[in-house]
C-alpha cells in the first residue's frame, strides 16, 4: 500500500458540473449560462471537462442544446471536451459535435441496470460495442462509468469482485480509462480501497478514476483513501452541483474547490487554479438560483469580500 510519503505527485481533476451538475436541474439552464460555466471551467485550467450529454431529450431535456454547447464554448488546444453518449444515434451526434472522449456507462448492481437501463449489465456493455469500435475508429477516447460501485438502492451492499467483473467487461470494450462511481454516497474508506484493489487488480490503477458523491459527507475522506493506493484521477463538480437522485435533498458530486483544496494542501498538482474555480462556482450558482454546496468555495468567497471590507457573508 502506498504510504503519505507516496501520494501521487500529479492529479487529474475532471470537472463533471455542466454535465453531471445540470443535467437534474428541473428549470432550464440558458445555452449562454453553460457555454460561460465550460469557458470559465476552461480557463482555470482542466484538462478534461464533461461538457455534454447527447442523450434522449425526452429522458434528459436539460442536456437537449448539447450540439449548440460544444459549437458555442471557446476549447482550450491541451484539453478535452467529453460527453456521455447511450448509444450508436448519440456517438454519431457527438462525433459531429467535435468531441474528444466518450464516456459510455453501466452499474455494478444488476438490480440498478434493470431498474435504469433496463437490461443486465452484460447486455448494457455488449450495447456498447459499436460506439466503442467507432470511437476507436475516429481516434476519439473512450471512457466507461461504472455506476453504484459502493452501493446500490436497490440491492443494498456490492462485492468489490462485482464490480472489479465490471472493470474487466469494459476493459475488454477498449476503454482508456474507467470510472469507480460512489452514485449514493455511502462510501467509506476501507470499502473504497477494497473496490480500488479489486479493481487494480484487473485494470491500471493509473487509468482507474474516483467519482465520489458526498450524500453521507464521505466523499473527501473516501478520496484520500483512494490517493493511498495510487489512484491520480478524480471527478467532481463545481460548487457541488447535482443532487443525489435516490436521497432526497441530499447533496451529490463532491465540490470540485473542495478537492482542489485538499489535494493542493498535500502539495500535489493539478494543473488547476483554484481561485478561478470558486468564482467559477459562485458564477453558477447564482446564475442557477442554486445554494453554493462547496466548503471552500463558500469560506474563500467570504473571506475574500472581508479582505476587501465587503459583508463577510455571501447570500
Amino acid at each position: 500500500m502506498h504510504t503519505m510519503n507516496t501520494l501521487p505527485r500529479f492529479v487529474e481533476v475532471v470537472e463533471v458540473g455542466p454535465r453531471d451538475g445540470l443535467q437534474n436541474e428541473a428549470q432550464p439552464v440558458p445555452l449562454d449560462v453553460k457555454v460561460e460555466l465550460v469557458n470559465r471551467l476552461s480557463a482555470a485550467g482542466f484538462a478534461n471537462i464533461e461538457a455534454a450529454a447527447f442523450v434522449s431529450p425526452k429522458w434528459v431535456p436539460q442536456m437537449a442544446d448539447s450540439a449548440q454547447v460544444m459549437a458555442r464554448i471557446h476549447r482550450r488546444a491541451d484539453a478535452v471536451y467529453s460527453a456521455l453518449v447511450p448509444n450508436m444515434h448519440g456517438m454519431e451526434a457527438a462525433l459531429a459535435a467535435g468531441v474528444g472522449e466518450v464516456v459510455v456507462f453501466s452499474a455494478a448492481s444488476e438490480a440498478f441496470a434493470q431498474k435504469n437501463i433496463n437490461c443486465s449489465i452484460t447486455e448494457s456493455i455488449d450495447r456498447f460495442a459499436p460506439v466503442a469500435q467507432a470511437a476507436k475508429a475516429a481516434g476519439v477516447k473512450l471512457r466507461g462509468s461504472i455506476s453504484v460501485a459502493l452501493g446500490c438502492p436497490y440491492q443494498g451492499a456490492v462485492p468489490p469482485s462485482a464490480v472489479a467483473g465490471v472493470v474487466q467487461r469494459m476493459a475488454d470494450l477498449g476503454c482508456d480509462s474507467i470510472d469507480i462511481a460512489d452514485t449514493i454516497g455511502v462510501g467509506t474508506p476501507g470499502a473504497v480501497q477494497a473496490v480500488f484493489a479489486a479493481c487494480g487488480a484487473v485494470f491500471p490503477m493509473d487509468r482507474l478514476a474516483g467519482h465520489f458523491h458526498d450524500t453521507y459527507g464521505q466523499a473527501l475522506a473516501n478520496l484520500f483513501a483512494a490517493l493511498q493506493l495510487g489512484v491520480a484521477s478524480f471527478h467532481s463538480s463545481v460548487a457541488g452541483l447535482g443532487g443525489c437522485p435516490y436521497a432526497r435533498g441530499a447533496t451529490g458530486n463532491v465540490a470540485t474547490e473542495d478537492v482542489l483544496y485538499l489535494l493542493h494542501g498535500l502539495g500535489i498538482e493539478t494543473g488547476v487554479n483554484l481561485r478561478a474555480v470558486v468564482e467559477a462556482g459562485d458564477f453558477i450558482t447564482r446564475a442557477i438560483q442554486r445554494p453554493n454546496n462547496s466548503r471552500a468555495g463558500k469560506a474563500l468567497l467570504a473571506k475574500w469580500a472581508a479582505a476587501q471590507g465587503e459583508p463577510a457573508c455571501a447570500a
